[in-house]
């Protein structure tokens, strides 16, 4: 997917075919800088031999929903990133590591982790959260074959959607914090990156659940007033 001097492509955090895809766009591509779905809190977290659990203290700072949010997901995606054989993140570790070899400029164009989840604490409801627990727990004892797609692949377009208004529909606030806010704040990011680079080629690397709406929202033009005095 291009625009402009932009190239975006779309990932799944624990799929094979992503990190294929990876080496594949850097390589084609040959980017001078590559943007990243990161914020400077979750970059040396990425990167570390030993990754730090998720401490009680951080309570204080996320809020009880967002630290429970944080310790759910990321259990969950470690799971599911078990199934086929890739830890979670692994594509975007990909990228960072053939940016220091081949010296090619990172940035980090997500918002702060600590503010999405404080956002998502205060924003998420208790039944959202229940429900999330129970789908988690369903999801974990299903076999393979009854699951809508491979999770070694990026799933298509399609799919991506259904799965995304699912999402609105059963987690409206967690849609709207997870979802439709970062992805303004990426769009800006974004833009803010063309315009103080506006001869180079930046790949952007997203979850594929991104690439669409923040494409839409980095076309949309600036908007602004002029007054006459008359």
């Amino acid at each position: 997917m291009k625009y402009k001097n932009l190239v975006f492509l779309g990932t799944s955090h624990i799929a094979k075919q992503s990190l294929e895809e990876v080496r594949e766009y850097i390589g084609v591509e040959k980017p001078n800088i590559i943007a990243l779905e990161l914020d400077k809190k979750r970059l040396p977290a990425l990167m570390a031999k030993n990754p730090r659990k998720i401490e009680l203290k951080a309570i204080k700072q996320l809020g009880l929903k967002g630290f429970l949010f944080s310790l759910f997901g990321a259990w969950a995606e470690r799971k599911l990133g078990k199934l086929v054989g890739v830890a979670p993140g692994d594509e975007m570790r990909q990228a960072i590591r053939i940016a220091k070899r081949d010296k090619i400029e990172i940035a980090l164009i997500d918002q702060d982790i600590e503010v999405t989840l404080q956002r998502l604490s205060r924003a998420i409801t208790w039944k959202e959260k229940w429900n999330f627990l129970a789908d988690i727990i369903k999801a974990l004892f299903l076999r393979k074959k009854e699951l809508d797609f491979d999770l070694s692949t990026v799933p298509d377009k399609k799919i991506i959607r259904k799965l995304t208004n699912k999402l609105k529909e059963r987690y409206p606030n967690v849609h709207k914090v997870l979802i439709e806010e970062r992805n303004i704040v990426i769009a800006q990011n974004i833009k803010k990156l063309m315009d103080s680079a506006p001869d180079k080629k930046i790949l952007v690397i997203l979850g594929a659940g991104h690439t669409d709406d923040v494409l839409e929202l980095v076309k949309e033009p600036e908007i602004s007033f002029s007054f006459s005095v008359t």
